[in-house]
Formats: structure tokens, sequence, C-alpha cells
């Protein structure tokens, strides 16, 4: 009987620095250098985001019975070292109000002149940290005039919105939804849809997620867990809105970039966008660049969006919904302009799902070549 042979096949000759390059690859290499910067661009956005929360230009209402006290005490307030306030005058208490409900100021000082104490009016559902630092501000100021303030809430985070966090945490895992979604279908079916038609079926697939996922989020957040006392009906849509916007820059980012398209969406979502959010910090109390950059991006418009429609009556959200509009068609025409491109070019490996310069896969007869 024949004696089975052992292999001696020694692998790749030129010794330890041959083998290291059979193990990996140039492509690994890069890859593992881009997701070491992608790590190290997450602590930077982070930590330069949260480490010194620092008030500036909060937009805050003044009001007294006489119209030259308030603005008196508004270009009192205007002139603070730093700049820690963005004082406008009101014509009365009606319409501080108003202002705040309308999402146009972050709180109001009314003036008592005849008396000692003043009132502040603020809006925890906003942000707790951001009514916080109007008490301090406003107190400290009050304090060195030999006077003292009262706080009123007139917008109060519900009993269940621990700091008024729940809707940045519900945008935050909408987001992770669309972007994982949309990873999934290019692990399953090719980073990179093979024609036009494909690129609609995976928008249109992302639509339907989109829909279940905001609905289910809006009614865990509600309902379930009684976190937001919101319209169930607006966040419903909104979530919608937020999935399928994230979803489709992540198509768009895939479309232009293969696989490497993943991390770019996790940096513009999760790098950029989660902490210039205004969750933990609302805008007036990031450093500028993540103040300036927040509302272009999708989860600081969830998050404003998501407070106004639980506490303000839906106010001052039109414009969020917009960009997130915004978002969602740009990511959806880049997608399907990806994939007509593709189609067109040359020699593109159209059908397999592969990235262009992937070797060639043997197919046995009768083996389907259609792309998925």
């Amino acid at each position: 009987m024949t004696q089975p042979t052992q292999s001696t096949d020694p692998g790749p000759s030129g010794g330890f620095l041959a083998e290291l390059k059979d193990a990996v690859t140039t492509r690994a290499a890069l890859l593992v250098l881009g997701v070491l910067a992608l790590q190290l661009a997450f602590i930077t956005s982070y930590i330069g985001a949260f480490h010194h929360p620092k008030p500036s230009e909060i937009p805050i209402a003044v009001t007294a019975p006489l119209a030259q006290v308030a603005e008196r005490s508004a270009e009192q307030l205007a002139a603070l070292p730093g700049k820690p306030l963005d004082p406008r005058t009101a014509e009365d208490e009606a319409a501080a109000v108003r202002l705040i409900r309308n999402r146009d100021v972050d709180g109001a000082l009314i003036i008592d002149p005849a008396g000692r104490t003043d009132r502040l009016l603020v809006a925890s559902g906003a942000g707790a940290s951001l009514s916080q630092a109007l008490e301090a501000v406003v107190g400290a100021v009050e304090k060195a005039q030999g006077r003292t303030v009262q706080v009123t809430d007139v917008a109060p985070a519900h009993e269940g919105d621990s700091r008024g966090l729940s809707a940045f945490y519900l945008v935050v895992g909408w987001c992770v939804g669309g972007y994982l979604c949309a990873a999934i279908l290019a692990i399953s079916a090719g980073a990179r849809p093979a024609n036009s038609a494909r690129a609609v079926i995976r928008l249109g697939a992302l639509l339907v997620y989109a829909i279940v996922a905001g609905l289910l989020g809006a009614v865990i957040a509600g309902p379930v867990l009684d976190a937001l006392p919101g319209s169930l009906m607006g966040l419903w849509g909104l979530g919608t809105l937020v999935v399928f916007a994230v979803g489709a820059i992540t198509l768009a980012f895939q479309g232009l970039a293969g696989v490497v398209g993943i991390g770019l969406a996790i940096l513009l979502v999760v790098v950029l966008g989660n902490p210039s959010a205004g969750g933990a910090y609302p805008y007036p109390l990031l450093p500028p660049f993540w103040r300036a950059i927040g509302p272009a991006l999708p989860p600081g418009a969830g998050t404003y969006a998501a407070r106004s429609i639980t506490y303000f009556s839906g106010n001052g959200a039109g414009g969020p919904m917009l960009v997130l509009a915004g978002w969602a068609v740009l990511g959806s025409a880049v997608t399907v302009a990806c994939a007509v491109f593709r189609r067109g070019r040359p020699g593109a490996a159209v059908g397999s799902g592969l990235p262009d310069d992937a070797p060639s896969v043997p197919r046995f007869a009768g083996e389907s070549t259609d792309a998925r």
C-alpha cells in the first residue's frame, strides 16, 4: 500500500521578512493604520469636546417694567468677561416665555427694580447642563450686585429623562442602526452595488429598516420607558429620517471608497457627530469647532429636533429636519451615481461585489454570475 506523503512545502522563502509580507498584505497594513487614525481621532474629538465645558454666548432674554432698566441690564450682561451670555431685551415676561418656548433663547431674566430679588426662567428640557450654566452665570452677577435670583423651569425635563439626555441617546441609537444596516448590506453583497437598480434596491431596503427602527425607538423611549413624553408620531418621523440619512451617507461612502467607506461614515457620524451633538453639553457649552459643526451633522440635528418635539411642541425642529433631509438626499444621490458610473466603466468588476483590484474568482459551469 502506498504511504501518504507529507507536504514538504516550506512556504515563502526568504526568512521572517518574507513570511511577514506574505501574512500581512500592504492593503491590510494600510487598513490597520486607518483604524489607528480613527481611534486617535475618536479620543481627540471626545476629550476635546468634553474636557472643559465653558458657557459662550448663551442666548438669554432680559425684561423689566421699564425698558431702560432692561436695556441697561442687557448691556451689563453682554459686557461680562468671556462673553458667556448673548442677551436681548423682551417686551414683558410673556414675550420672554414665548422666546424660550420657540427656542429663540435658552433663558430669561425678569428684573424687579422695586425689590432685591429677580427671577430667572430656564428650560432644562433643552439640557440640564445648559440651565445649570445659566443659573451659575446669572447667579454670580446678581450676587455681585447684592441681589438674589429665583429660578423657574418653564420647560422641565421629564422625570424619566435624567438630565435631558434621553433624546441624545435615542438619536445615537438610531444613528448606529443606520450605519450598521448599510454596512451589513455591503458585507453581504459587496460594498459597491453593481448597477443603479441594485443601488435603488439597497436604498429601498434601508428605508424599510428606517421606518421600523424609527417606530420601535420612539415606542421604547416613550410608552415603554416613559423617558420622552413628546409626540410619538413626531419622534417616529424623526427616527425614520435619522436612520435613513445616516444609512444613505454610509452607502454613499461605500460607493465612493468600498469597505473603507464604513470607516468614513464612522468618522463623520461617531467621531465628529456624537461629541458635537449637544447631548451632554448643548452647543453654547462646547468649544468653537464642535459648536460650529454640530448643527450640520446628523447626531446634532437629530438631538436638537428630538428635544424640540419632546419639550417645545416641535418649535425649532424645522431647520434640523431639513439638515437631515439634505443628508438623506445627498447620500441617496451619490449612492446611485456611483453605481451608474461604475456600471459604465470599462473593465469594471460588474456583478462581483468586489473591489476593482480584487483577484478574479474562477467559476464553475452553471454558477450564476448575477450581482446581488
